[in-house]
């Protein structure tokens, strides 16, 4: 990586200047972080192999509805696939489901409920808003929890819209579209 043999970098292990640990086997083994503040302490350049990989980003040509109530998921869904045709509309009935979902399609856009079963609405949206994993999708919270603190309390986890249910399907394009128009 470096164009050294390996008895250099043992040698920087030995005077202290690459921190290392040993393995049960007795070889040395060098945590990445540590690599790296090695090279930049010293002027070096960054192997391709070490470069930070491009944050990943959200599919916004897809939505995906989380919500257990399935005649009201399926609802808002089918209304989505028919006024937005050109993105794909994902459905999930649970939180564990959702997580899963988020993670492998990463939907630029979430309709997201609150009280799910699983893991509940608030994880969810606190989750994809600080992990950089989701690649930080736009957040449509939708519930039928009557609680006054909650809206404000889901805009501090991240939210970016917040209904109450009975959800007005048009109400809800027009947050998408606006969305959209805003990238």
């Amino acid at each position: 990586m470096f164009g050294v043999v390996n008895q250099t970098a043992i040698n920087w292990i030995k005077n202290g200047y690459l921190k290392a640990f040993n393995t049960p086997g007795g070889q040395y083994r060098v945590y990445k972080d540590d690599l790296l503040e090695f090279i930049n302490a010293r002027g070096m350049r960054v192997p391709e192999a070490l470069e930070p990989s491009p944050e990943p980003t959200a599919d916004w040509k897809s939505i995906i509805v989380i919500d257990d109530d399935e005649v009201l998921n399926e609802a808002i869904a089918g209304f989505l696939r028919k006024n937005l045709e050109k993105h794909t509309v994902f459905q999930s009935f649970d939180g564990f489901d959702a997580g899963a979902q988020l993670m492998d399609k990463r939907p630029g856009f979430v309709v997201l409920d609150i009280a799910l079963p699983g893991v509940n609405g608030k994880d969810i949206c606190k989750r994809i808003k600080t992990d950089p994993a989701f690649g930080k999708p736009y957040i449509i919270v939708i519930t039928a929890l009557d609680d006054p603190a909650l809206e404000k309390n889901m805009f501090e986890l991240g939210a970016d819209r917040f209904f109450r249910k009975p959800v007005k399907l048009p109400e809800l394009l027009t947050a998408i579209d606006s969305a959209i128009d805003a990238e």
